[in-house]
């Protein structure tokens, strides 16, 4: 049941009231004034109600923490098959699999309103994010799309690079902690050669390893709308983060690079140094935790002297 509904009316945010008051209304006129049950019930009815009215001000739906299952993301879908208003869904920390998943899928095949949809902390597979990316494929009206902290592995990740490749609206793509390998990292890198609208990619915690982190750098030599990337707690090492600094080397769009918890030694922050050295677009660099000593620290020190973009360096 989704019991803790926000709305966003007119960019201010309220409570589940307005909503409860119509579902207290029901329950007295039927008679059930003591069923908490009957009471949550009203509730769910009365936000699927909500959406399908396309109240033009219910811009933003927030049920995140509610106990969401396939069933309920399956209401709501239907609802979002009509919904011309809402712009952005958050359904994160639920228990949202992969045939809930798919059903949203499938109304974001007709609906051309959401630009956002926050899926995350739930328990969505490979299936799950198979059916999403068949929705990125015809969707063109999505620009946020929020999977952290499910199962997706990489046959899940290689379908979603797939429909990258054809679409031209997604700007943010969050995929940290998931169960992403070497070959999502791959085909993920694929997709980043030809896609020219996504800025922000996030795959930290997962366990793209060396070549993951070097496939990605290939794509970072010749993709130019990438501004943000994420690879913390990945299992790179030494030559993964060299490879990453070769690209460095001649990208010209990169602003932010994550490697947090990684196991890239000196020689790996050796070569990043020697990249800050040429790079003139970096402007944040988060290496916190990462195995590197004296040389290691003077290589990055040493680098900062000659470079005149980078803000922020820890």
């Amino acid at each position: 049941m989704f019991t803790k509904g926000i709305i966003n009316r007119e960019n201010k945010m309220i409570n589940k009231k307005t909503l409860m008051a119509a579902a207290i209304a029901t329950v007295f006129a039927s008679g059930f004034m003591s069923d908490t049950m009957a009471m949550k019930t009203c509730l769910d009815e009365a936000i699927v109600v909500a959406l399908q009215s396309n109240d033009s001000s219910l811009t933003e739906l927030n049920l995140g923490r509610n106990n969401i299952g396939d069933s309920d993301a399956t209401a709501l879908s239907e609802a979002l098959k009509v919904n011309s208003s809402l712009t952005a869904l958050y359904l994160s920390d639920n228990k949202i699999g992969d045939s809930g998943a798919t059903a949203l899928s499938e109304a974001l095949n007709v609906n051309s309103s959401l630009t956002q949809l926050n899926l995350g902390w739930n328990k969505i597979g490979d299936s799950g994010a198979t059916a999403l990316s068949k929705t990125l494929e015809v969707n063109s009206f999505l620009t946020k799309l929020y999977l952290p902290k499910n199962s997706i592995g990489d046959s899940g990740t290689t379908a979603l690079s797939e429909a990258l490749k054809a679409n031209s609206s997604l700007t943010e793509l969050i995929l940290h902690d998931n169960k992403i390998g070497e070959s999502g990292a791959t085909a993920l890198s694929e997709a980043l050669k030809v896609n020219s609208s996504l800025t922000e990619l996030y795959l930290g915690w997962n366990k793209i390893g060396d070549s993951g982190a070097t496939a990605l750098s290939g794509a970072l030599n010749v993709n130019s709308s990438l501004t943000q990337l994420e690879v913390g707690l990945n299992r790179i090492g030494d030559s993964g983060a060299t490879a990453l600094s070769e690209a460095l080397k001649v990208n010209s769009s990169l602003t932010q690079l994550e490697v947090i918890l990684n196991h890239i030694g000196d020689s790996g922050a050796t070569a990043l140094s020697e990249a800050l050295k040429v790079n003139s677009s970096l402007i944040k660099l988060n290496s916190m935790g990462i195995h590197i000593g004296e040389s290691g620290e003077k290589a990055l020190a040493d680098a900062m002297k000659s470079n005149t973009t980078l803000k922020v360096l820890f």
